[in-house]
């Protein structure tokens, strides 16, 4: 996420078009909204927090070195509507959208049935670690 910063200081010159520039400027540079994303965490019940925040960190490190300029400002978007969401109390039950959905390849898919089947069925800590090979 190098880019990202250049991004957000862009010019419309640089960056093509007027829609693509306001969309670049609202977004919060990575850190901040890492940090406002594992504050809004803070409400969340204790396994959920700690499931989200190890994934949040984990998707955050493997971003980092994201040069793409399309695939950081969607990334800091889809993380930033993440936080907004929670931070409204809207989040709870809600579906995924079908064109999202669309949009995923299938290693996203897979990361995204992993996620749900760790809400659905939490492990407690300590029992499995001597399952896995």
């Amino acid at each position: 996420m190098r880019l990202a910063h250049r991004l957000l200081m862009a010019t419309p010159a640089s960056m093509g078009s007027k829609s693509s520039l306001s969309e670049a400027l609202a977004l919060l540079p990575p850190l901040q909204l890492y940090r406002r994303i594992l504050r809004v965490h803070r409400k969340l019940d204790p396994e959920l927090r700690v499931l989200g925040d190890s994934y949040v960190k984990k998707e955050f490190r493997a971003h980092r070195t994201a040069e793409n300029p399309l695939h950081i400002i969607g990334f800091l978007t889809e993380w930033q509507l993440y936080a907004q969401k929670l931070e409204g109390d809207n989040w709870s039950g809600e579906k995924l959208d079908k064109s999202k959905l669309d949009k995923l390849n299938d290693q996203q898919i897979g990361q995204l049935f992993e996620l749900m089947q760790a809400i659905k069925n939490p492990e407690p800590e300590g029992e499995g670690e001597g399952e896995k090979q």
